[in-house]
């Protein structure tokens, strides 16, 4: 779906991302993880082109996004940001129609999406479709621009640390409902955090990352049995790796770590 091919990113003299070779598959929940200043939300943004690569090539389906109109292929990748950037002079259907729109859907068929995705998220459409954004909760408005990067049914999401500004109470009920519509929609996602419980949670594959290069994707169990290295391990966190040394066994495969990584 989303390859890298020798991707680089410098700005002067500093290297961001370092001969990056990805392949983030279809239908995935992909997870772009590690320390600030990593590259996570640079490799993120740059699919969609807000960044542009130094060097290499980056394809969507086979096709080099370097050629596509960028207007164009935005407006076919939804994006979802931490601020969420909910317009507040338009009430909550304009803002989730807006792409729709721009797309030059008819009428009769985003509103249906409109409501559509507002009760998907639990968000009854009479009562909040006309509402503006300064009347509804964080977690609300959050739902809000997740169900508007959904509304033109594009084939990709990026999720820029869409919940990290929340409370932990609302940014679970939230990590829930992701994993739900996911079920649901089977996008692609590829979800940037700093947060490696979400990332445990959420993901169907996690790429830890640091110094611009990825250091291990796996799934969430693998990384947690058989991190690659100690900076894996350290990143991972003592308390995590315990309680999977912790786990009893399944089957005939016990959930342990390799010995040089058990920690007494």
């Amino acid at each position: 779906m989303i390859a890298f091919h020798n991707v680089a990113k410098s700005i002067g003299d500093v290297s961001i991302i370092k001969g990056m070779d990805l392949q983030i598959e279809a239908g995935e929940l992909f997870v772009l993880i590690g320390p600030s200043g990593c590259g996570k939300t640079t490799t993120m943004k740059m699919i969609n082109r807000l960044i542009e690569p130094s060097a290499g090539r980056i394809d969507i389906n086979g096709a080099d996004i370097s050629k596509a109109d960028p207007v164009e292929l935005r407006r076919n990748i939804g994006y979802v940001i931490q601020q969420i950037g909910l317009f507040p002079h338009m009430t909550i259907g304009q803002n989730v129609a807006l792409v729709p729109k721009l797309k030059k859907m008819e009428k009769a068929q985003y509103e249906k999406k409109v409501d559509e995705l507002l009760d998907m998220v639990g968000l009854e459409p009479k009562v909040f479709k006309d509402r503006y954004p300064a009347e509804l909760s964080g977690g609300q408005q959050q739902r809000v621009g997740v169900i508007r990067a959904m509304a033109a049914d594009p084939p990709i999401i990026l999720m820029d640390e869409p919940f990290s500004a929340l409370d932990p109470i609302s940014r679970e009920q939230l990590q829930d409902e992701l994993v739900r519509l996911q079920r649901t929609i089977k996008k692609t996602i590829v979800f940037v955090t700093h947060d490696m419980d979400e990332a445990i949670k959420i993901a169907d594959r996690i790429c830890i990352m640091n110094n611009g290069s990825v250091v291990q994707l796996d799934t969430p169990n693998r990384l947690l049995q058989r991190p690659a290295n100690e900076f894996v391990a350290d990143f991972i966190g003592v308390k995590r790796l315990r309680k999977v040394q912790e786990l009893p066994a399944q089957g005939s495969k016990k959930a342990t770590l390799p010995p040089r990584w058990s920690i007494s």
